[in-house]
């Protein structure tokens, strides 16, 4: 059974970025999540963990993301991802990483593309 990794966008007032042993998606401060108009979250696909021994660690990637359909109606620009495992709802899913944009997405936007990094989400030593 493969877990069901999602992703969030978060805007200018989260904790998440700050709060890193966060064990539960509902216990963050200030989530702050997109409040725009036809936001939703978005299940990720094309999950993979590889071995990169070169490095000596592993490697966590995924498609690229997409956020379509967006009214660009939300109240703050949007800051970065927060990738999590989803289980039933917020009080049991699981926070992974937050993702901070290089710079922040502006509340106008109607769709927001997230091109992982070149060497995958997040890597593990």
């Amino acid at each position: 059974n493969a877990d069901d990794i999602r992703v969030a966008l978060l805007m200018t007032n989260t904790t998440a970025d700050t709060e890193e042993d966060t064990a539960l998606m509902n216990a963050f401060t200030t989530i702050d999540e997109c409040d725009a108009t036809g936001y939703a979250r978005v299940a990720l696909t094309g999950e993979a963990v590889t071995a990169d021994n070169t490095n000596d660690r592993a490697e966590f990637d995924a498609d690229d993301a997409s956020f379509t359909g967006l009214s660009g109606d939300a109240t703050r620009d949007i800051q970065g991802v927060l990738v999590y495992k989803h289980v039933t709802n917020d009080t049991d899913s699981i926070p992974i990483c937050f993702v901070d944009f290089s710079a922040d997405v502006t509340k106008f936007a109607t769709q927001i593309d997230i091109p992982w990094n070149a060497e995958g989400i997040l890597q593990l030593t």
